[in-house]
């Protein structure tokens, strides 16, 4: 059981009062989730609009999640577009007037629409944060880049508007974590923007042979962010390097990221992808230098 209201669930005999003081926790005044269940993102946004009497808008990381976004912080607050003053702790209230074409609903919820959506987490301070949410935005879906235009015109003189508008022209259908976007807006810093993401490679015969996060088809350079379990999964590590073993052996050269790599020695994925393009032939009118993070 998700989060639903307490005197709803007295009246239908779903839980009597016992049950709902001792297996239950109020996450909000008269709503409230199973204590077992650590709530996620999702469960947040709905309890908020539970809480709201079911008349708000969810919005920003609420509505990011509602639309199916993975890697939010579940431990975030709650976002609602709503006209109470009544605050509550765990959601913030936000009074934005919404166009009809600003919100939608999502199995009876009411939701910002994915522009707006992306309109309003694109103008948070922080850019990089800003284009990884958008980035997941977009994975989840399909949100084009000509309806978050469309918004950012409309609003042309919202606050955060020019940081929205670089988040967009820096966002990317292929990325699948926030690793992948951070190591993209590296390589971009410096200069080197993949022209590719998810690339698909196959042998000669047609197999397929792996996925690569992003790259340079045409130079066959590839940059794979590898979490973790790449690192300590011995399964997976024996994967991996039978996997860009035959990469290699169609031509690929690949550039492999660790976490401590991408946060402390970003000047070193630079480095290295520079590297494998100059082999391949390619040469970058201009690379920008990038410090080692402290």
């Amino acid at each position: 059981m998700r989060p639903f209201v307490g005197t709803e669930a007295l009246a239908a005999g779903t839980v009597n009062r016992y049950q709902l003081a001792t297996r239950y926790t109020s996450m909000h005044r008269n709503v409230y989730m199973p204590r077992d269940v650590e709530p996620t993102a999702n469960d947040r946004a709905v309890a908020a609009w539970l809480w709201s009497g079911r008349q708000a808008t969810a919005a920003g990381l609420s509505a990011a999640a509602l639309h199916g976004c993975k890697w939010i912080d579940p431990r975030l607050p709650a976002e609602l577009i709503h006209t109470s003053r009544h605050r509550t702790t765990g959601i913030v209230l936000h009074s934005d007037r919404l166009a009809d074409d600003e919100f939608c609903r999502l199995r009876s919820i009411g939701v910002t629409t994915p522009a707006r959506t992306a309109f309003d987490l694109g103008r948070k301070p922080g850019l990089t944060e800003a284009v990884i949410r958008i980035d997941a935005l977009v994975q989840a879906t399909g949100l084009k880049p000509a309806d978050m235009a469309l918004l950012a015109d409309r609003h042309a003189g919202a606050r955060g508007i020019r940081q929205l508008r670089r988040a967009m022209a820096l966002a990317d259908d292929g990325a699948e974590s926030p690793q992948e976007t951070r190591t993209r807006l590296v390589l971009t810093a410096a200069g080197l923007r993949p022209t590719h993401t998810q690339i698909e490679v196959f042998d000669p015969f047609g197999s397929f042979v792996g996925r690569l996060d992003m790259g340079w088809r045409q130079y066959l350079v590839g940059v794979e962010y590898d979490g973790i379990q790449h690192w300590t999964d011995p399964a997976q590590r024996t994967r991996d390097v039978d996997r860009v073993a035959e990469l290699e052996a169609l031509g690929w050269r690949i550039v492999r990221v660790s976490s401590d790599m991408l946060r402390r020695r970003p000047h070193v994925v630079v480095d290295r992808t520079l590297a494998a393009l100059r082999v391949a032939g390619f040469h970058p009118p201009s690379v920008k230098t990038i410090a080692n993070s402290r």
